[in-house]
């Protein structure tokens, strides 16, 4: 595997938010609200349910986009 293989998203780590929320001290809620909208962030599941049964999405956070939010978590940036 070459080194742009390795360092491509797809390939690397990626968190669910009960092991962030985990390593960060935080809330599971909080941490699924930091990274909803995120960019980068791999969402599966269904939204927008028209059948009246409750939304159900999971998502896996890719390294990079942990370490892009905690960077601007720790300039003072208003998480949610």
């Amino acid at each position: 595997m070459s080194t742009t293989q390795q360092s491509a998203p797809a390939f690397e780590r990626h968190f669910t938010p009960k092991e962030l929320a985990e390593q960060w001290a935080l809330s599971y809620e909080t941490v699924r609200c930091l990274f909803r909208s995120e960019p980068g962030v791999i969402r599966f599941g269904s939204e927008g349910r028209r059948d009246g049964k409750r939304d159900h999405v999971s998502l896996r956070i890719p390294a990079s986009v942990a370490q892009r939010v905690h960077e601007r978590l720790s300039r003072g940036n208003p998480p949610c």
